[in-house]
């Protein structure tokens, strides 16, 4: 019976948390917003310590009680982010070194002003292939590229040449049978998955030809959905009010600020693209992948998102590079190279 009384005292007190983080921002008092880092901290310690109290509880994952819901989701949870930092400590081996380098150094690398070289990413005897059925298929086969700092890059293709497989290897969606891609003098294509996740998450952003905007979310919602991603509740629902204001602002950038309660369904499909950009641009990524960003629209709505594109890298000097098969939207960009049966057969640059 006691154990039981501090399970719910514990499960109360993380309920009140919620709640207080929940709270609309407009109905916030000055006092409220004004509270200080030191209450901050008391909470997420109070937080921390009754997480492991349920952890090491020997009680039922579901008492009966009227906070049961909120325990459920607290101990679903601590299961994958109990006492963990934003940037798991894993490890990955750097062959230049011979030495073991966790994640989060690898990010506060990236983050660091130290890196010099003109090529955010630099691709080299890139190979990959699949296998269909009892038969290997090559994809790529040796593909040499670089894509420099503050240029609007296009990849031009016909369709099977390979050059969306080329897109997702450089986004580590994927990894290539052989070769090495750098990211800002950082090796990449032999991190792990939760690596790559994080890699993702913090610096490369990504648009498809379809769109992937998750149905039951808002506009506002959907751009938001990497940075809940990334903090876990608590700490997004610490910062919710300045996430929120943040991506208002890249939904009135890209022309949307009167959408944000709409769902993907509500929208053109050239609205839904503009969305799954300001998506991209919400963890301000220094690279901006973007795959058949027009395959699915007209000409009226193909133009706009060029013209949202070309605007970004030359207002914000976002680095881009873009997937097509169109050659007149790759002569909007600052250079082109084309693919043809995997291999890089030539490269043009346009004034």
């Amino acid at each position: 019976m006691q154990n039981d009384n501090a399970r719910k005292k514990d499960a109360e007190i993380l309920a009140s948390l919620r709640r207080r983080s929940a709270d609309d921002p407009s109905q916030a008092t000055n006092g409220e917003r004004a509270t200080t880092e030191t209450q901050e901290r008391s909470e997420s310690q109070n937080r921390a310590d009754a997480l492991r109290r349920l952890r090491d509880s020997k009680g039922p994952t579901s008492p009966m009680s009227a906070v049961s819901p909120t325990l459920r989701g607290l101990r679903e949870e601590q299961e994958d982010n109990f006492a963990t930092p934003t940037l798991p400590e894993q490890s990955v081996v750097d062959e230049s070194v011979g030495a073991l380098k966790p994640t989060a150094k690898i990010v506060r690398d990236l983050e660091s002003d130290d890196a010099i070289e003109s090529e955010i990413m630099i691709v080299s005897e890139l190979y990959k292939g699949y296998v269909m059925g009892k038969k290997k298929v090559p994809v790529l086969r040796g593909v040499n590229l670089s894509a420099h700092k503050g240029e609007f890059l296009a990849v031009v293709g016909q369709s099977g040449s390979g050059k969306s497989t080329l897109l997702h290897l450089m986004g580590t969606l994927d990894v290539p049978d052989s070769g090495t891609i750098y990211f800002d003098g950082q090796r990449i294509d032999n991190l792990t998955i939760g690596q790559r996740d994080v890699l993702r998450n913090h610096f490369i952003g990504m648009i498809f030809q379809f769109y992937h905007l998750l149905p039951e979310l808002t506009v506002l919602e959907n751009v938001l959905s990497p940075l809940m991603i990334r903090d876990g509740v608590f700490n997004y629902m610490r910062r919710r009010r300045r996430y929120v204001q943040e991506a208002s602002d890249l939904l009135e950038l890209v022309g949307l600020s009167h959408r944000l309660k709409h769902r993907p369904n509500e929208l053109s499909g050239g609205e839904m693209q503009r969305a799954s950009i300001a998506r991209a641009l919400i963890s301000n990524p220094r690279l901006l992948l973007a795959d058949e960003p027009t395959g699915n629209l007209d000409s009226k709505a193909s133009a706009s998102v060029l013209e949202l594109l070309r605007k970004l890298n030359d207002e914000k000097k976002l680095t881009v590079v873009m997937v097509t098969h169109d050659m007149a939207q790759a002569r909007d960009a600052d250079r082109s190279i084309r693919i043809v049966d995997g291999q890089v057969v030539d490269e043009s640059r346009y004034s």
